[in-house]
């Protein structure tokens, strides 16, 4: 009879001793406690233990029952070893990173807010260089908003970054504001179905080194009113929020006071509880130690995030020259994160969660993907793993051929009585114009009579008189 291979025979590799003497001591303890388990437990998957045959009285004219064979369930059992020696798998990582520095990686971001609210600016701040011409003036229809696209390609330390900042001029500038969100809506739509395409065109396919056109996240710039947001920003980020990474921002914080600014973040994450709205936040992993956790949670606790953005080099107190803002008060540094969540901003999209928002991307498309498809009603073709009929299929060629046939006559019917409805109208147009010319000439007719009458009268008038002037001439002689 067969046993179970020993440890040894499945890892002939290098492995320590002390997992051999920990698999043995349980072995042999096991088999001290019940031999006849441990005669039992060493047969093998492949072959069926007896069955004990229970006879049944017999019965005349029945036949017997065969009993059915019992077959026993097997559970794999999981190997773990920690090799000594060197293998290869533990350069994944490394040819993974590798793999990334060539391609480098794509970030599309979608800017949202207001103008005069210092988008440009922010941006400009955040990179650290020029990526938005702040100089450049909008030329937008002024009934609508339009998308304009930047594209810079960035590097630091060898790692190459295609950023797109997706612009949004127009936007909560016109009278009507009512359909903004549609125009965003739109092109977030058109980047996942460009990318749909991609996926779905087996000639070209996504390789490695395409480009990803999908939003990653969207920068909402909301104005520091102090009380609430506008209705026309609750509705879009309504609207975006199942598309796309959104990042609620409140612009130019520096123009609220501290419990300004601390009542304003509460209404504004009220309104965004009470409306259902969803905005990015860092996700944990298990491996997270509780520094990174308590990171994590600290940049949560302070959405939305009140920025200050500024390319201006100002001197602090310290007499060190920052970027920032100066005041007649004081000066306002943007890399301070006692005053202002610029550093939480710029660590939750860039520095820090990155690669999870690009993560969560692919969860929001997945969603509109499965959507996508469900409209079109894309179902299995069940036809291809099943064996045509002759008899059914000559069938079908028949139905088709007749329904072929009926479409056509019903074609032709309809071409012959548009024809006939055309003529029918021609004739009646025509019947019409001859009346109508009929009427003309016969009125023409009565005219010429009632005129040759007039003069008949006006000529039998005129010999009357003068019969009569002869007449009286004759008398007088």
């Amino acid at each position: 009879m067969s046993t179970l291979p020993s440890p040894t025979a499945l890892a002939p590799m290098s492995v320590k001793s002390e997992s051999f003497d920990s698999i043995s001591d349980q072995s042999a303890h096991s088999h001290e406690a019940s031999p006849e388990a441990s005669a039992s437990s060493i047969i093998t998957p492949d072959v069926a233990p007896p069955t004990p045959q229970h006879t049944a009285p017999s019965v005349p004219n029945v036949p017997s029952i065969p009993s059915v064979p019992v077959v026993p369930t097997f559970t794999p059992t999981i190997i773990r070893r920690k090799l000594t020696s060197f293998v290869g798998f533990s350069n994944l990582p490394q040819q993974w990173h590798q793999k990334s520095i060539q391609q480098g990686f794509d970030f599309n971001l979608l800017v949202v807010g207001e103008s005069g609210l210092g988008k440009s600016t922010l941006l400009n701040t955040m990179f650290e260089v020029p990526v938005h011409n702040l100089d450049t003036p909008h030329t937008y229809d002024s009934e609508s908003i339009q998308i304009q696209t930047t594209n810079i390609e960035l590097e630091e330390s060898g790692v190459k970054l295609r950023l797109n900042v997706i612009d949004t001029p127009g936007f909560g500038d016109n009278i009507n504001n009512l359909d903004s969100w549609k125009v965003i809506m739109e092109e977030i739509d058109q980047r996942f179905d460009q990318y749909f395409e991609a996926e779905e065109n087996l000639s070209v396919g996504l390789s490695g080194t395409a480009k990803d056109p999908r939003v990653h996240a969207c920068l909402f710039f909301i104005e520091p009113s102090g009380h609430t947001m506008k209705p026309l920003d609750v509705v879009t980020m309504k609207k975006l929020h199942k598309k796309v990474n959104l990042v609620p921002v409140i612009a130019k914080s520096d123009t609220l006071t501290e419990e300004e600014l601390a009542q304003f973040k509460h209404a504004v994450l009220s309104e965004l509880e009470a409306q259902e709205i969803d905005f990015f936040t860092p996700p944990t992993y298990l491996n997270d130690d509780e520094e990174t956790k308590g990171e994590v949670s600290e940049l949560i606790s302070n959405i939305p995030f009140a920025v200050v953005g500024s390319t201006s080099l100002v001197v602090n107190k310290e007499g060190n020259a920052v970027l920032g803002r100066e005041y007649p008060w004081g000066v306002i540094e943007v890399h301070n994160s006692e005053h202002n969540d610029f550093l939480k901003l710029r660590s939750l999209l860039i520095s820090g969660h990155l690669e999870d928002l690009r993560d969560n991307t692919k969860k929001l498309y997945e969603r509109y993907r499965s959507e996508k498809l469900l409209k079109l009603d894309v179902k299995q073709d069940d036809s291809v793993f099943s064996i045509p009929d002759p008899a059914v299929r000559q069938e079908e060629e028949r139905r088709n051929h007749e329904e072929r046939l009926a479409k056509m006559e019903s074609e032709m019917r309809a071409v012959f009585q548009k024809k006939v409805t055309e003529k029918e109208a021609k004739l009646k147009s025509s019947e019409g114009e001859l009346y109508s010319k009929h009427r003309e000439i016969k009125e023409q007719l009565d005219r010429q009579r009632q005129e040759l009458e007039q003069r008949k009268l006006q000529l039998q008038q005129q010999i009357q008189m003068e019969q009569e002037r002869r007449a009286r001439k004759n008398v007088v002689r």
